[in-house]
Formats: structure tokens, C-alpha cells, sequence
């Protein structure tokens, strides 16, 4: 007994102890509930692991690629709005593994100096989208609020029927290339391009805001899977073995908390209070602000 005390207490990954770990598992459970709810779980994973001392590109690189399994659990909880409006996937998939693949590539190709120095600024941009989206989304209820009052709009036929064609006729080029962008900067950062994709959505496709929702869980999930995939190649292809910067063990931990986290998004997810989700997002941001401003300039 003693013995397996000592094991556990000697246990290390990548350098952290049991306690670390575990509090990783539970920040990767949180941001997968998040993720599926509302969207910018890696503003939870993120600065525990950057906190932790992980350098930035691995903290991202990693974080992205085990959160893949919560963003599909996510997106599997939703599968019913998804087939709702199935008919826009062939437009808006596409565009987001582009923009996925080429912002990968940015992460890959760019010095690590300035991931370092733009990721503090992709965070408050982030928190931004945070704090702005229930404006946002009151402002998009509105606006489709007069819309359906309209007396100029025409009256449904088959709900079902006329919803997945009013949501594809909706898909023009407007949604497909800020779709594409939210992926390149969902390649390059994880942080949020849930949030942002929301708020693209919410204008552009014509679509309830659950259905829009499983529509972002799938979306989110192709762009981390096709980021993940370019940093597996490179890390393994060019880089040296002492440059990797992808931890497995890390991917692992996360991976399994966040599948368990999109499992419970799916279920309770309509019934957690936005305002709570969004003021821990906003604090656990802030110290992520916070710990990279001080990284950098040593000022906070």
C-alpha cells in the first residue's frame, strides 16, 4: 500500500505531478461542456496549461488536439438540429478545413516569438466576442423577430421541409468566406472560433440558434481535426526530435476529460446559466492575459 502511495505521489507527465494532472483532467472536463454550450473551452484549458509553464505552441498545439474528442461528442449530442439543416454542411465544411489547414500552417511556419506576442491579443479579442455575444444574440432574436413579422414574408409550408431550404438558400458567399476566415484563425488559435462562429451564424445562416449551434459543434470539430492532423505531420516530418512540440501525454488527459465534458454539454447544456459559463471564461481568460503579458514584458 505504501509503495502504491509512493508510485502516485512520484507520478509525472511532461514534468507535472498527480495534482497538476488531475487538475488538468478537470479544466479539459469544463471546456468540453463549455465547447458544446457556448464555445471558447480553451479559454479554461489554455491558461492552466500555460500556468503550468507549458510553452505556448505546445500549450495550443496539445490543448487543440485532445479537445477534438470533446468537439465531437459535442457535435454527436446535437446531431438531431445538425440533420435539421444538413444541407449546408457541403458548403460550410469545406471552407472550414481550408481556413483550418492554412492557419495551422501559420501556427507551424511562424516563429514561435510570434504566436507569443499575438496570442495575448487573440485572447482579448476573444474575450471580446465573450462579453459581446448576448448583445449579439439579442440583437440576431430581434432581427429574425421582425423578419417572421413581416407581412411581406411568405408562409411556411412543411415547417421541416421549409426550414432546411431557407437555411441552404441562406448559405451565400458571405457566410462561406467568414467561415473560411474563422477557420484560419481557428488553426491558429483555438481560443473563442466557437463564439465566432456564432456570431457569423446568427446573421448570415437562416437557421434557429440551436440548430446554428450543432452546426458550429461540427464545424469547430473539422477545424481542430484538420489542424491536428498538420501538426502530427509536421512535428514528425520536419522537425527534429528535440523540437516536437506536441505532448501526448497531455493530448491524452485532455482528450479523455473533454469527451466526458461534450457528453454533459450535450445533456444539461440548455439548462446551465449562460452568465456563470461566460464570467468564468472571462476570469479564467483574464489570467491567461495576464500570465502572457507577463511572460512577455514582466509588467503584471
Amino acid at each position: 500500500m505504501e509503495a502504491a502511495i509512493d508510485a502516485v505521489l512520484g507520478f509525472e507527465l511532461h514534468g507535472l505531478g498527480i495534482g497538476l494532472v488531475l487538475l488538468i483532467l478537470l479544466a479539459a472536463v469544463w471546456a468540453g461542456a463549455i465547447n458544446t454550450v457556448v464555445g471558447s473551452g480553451t479559454l479554461v484549458t489554455f491558461p492552466v496549461l500555460v500556468a503550468m509553464g507549458v510553452p505556448p505552441v505546445s500549450a495550443t498545439v496539445s490543448n487543440a488536439m485532445g479537445l477534438i474528442a470533446g468537439n465531437f461528442t459535442g457535435a454527436w449530442g446535437y446531431r438531431r438540429e445538425i440533420l435539421q439543416v444538413r444541407s449546408v454542411l457541403a458548403k460550410l465544411v469545406p471552407a472550414s478545413f481550408v481556413g483550418g489547414v492554412i492557419g495551422a500552417a501559420l501556427l507551424i511556419m511562424l516563429p514561435e516569438e510570434v504566436f507569443g506576442k499575438v496570442a495575448p491579443v487573440l485572447i482579448l479579442v476573444s474575450l471580446l466576442m465573450v462579453i459581446a455575444q448576448p448583445r449579439l444574440a439579442a440583437w440576431v432574436k430581434r432581427r429574425k423577430t421582425e423578419e417572421a413579422a413581416d407581412p411581406e414574408t411568405p408562409s411556411p409550408g412543411d415547417p421541416a421541409e421549409t426550414a432546411a431550404q431557407k437555411a441552404a438558400d441562406s448559405v451565400g458567399w458571405p457566410l462561406i468566406v467568414l467561415v473560411f476566415l474563422a477557420g484560419i484563425y481557428g488553426g491558429y488559435f483555438v481560443a473563442a472560433q466557437g463564439i465566432l462562429l456564432m456570431g457569423i451564424m446568427g446573421i448570415f445562416l437562416a437557421a434557429t440558434m440551436q440548430q446554428a449551434n450543432g452546426v458550429k459543434n461540427l464545424l469547430v470539430a473539422f477545424v481542430n481535426l484538420t489542424a491536428a492532423i498538420s501538426y502530427v505531420v509536421v512535428d514528425y516530418v520536419l522537425r527534429d526530435p528535440d523540437d516536437r512540440v506536441i505532448l501526448w501525454g497531455i493530448v491524452l488527459v485532455i482528450a479523455v476529460g473533454s469527451t466526458l465534458g461534450g457528453l454533459i454539454g450535450a445533456w444539461v447544456g440548455r439548462r446551465l446559466s449562460p452568465v456563470v459559463l461566460r464570467s468564468i471564461i472571462i476570469v479564467l481568460g483574464l489570467v491567461a492575459l495576464a500570465v502572457m503579458l507577463n511572460n512577455l514584458f514582466g509588467i503584471v
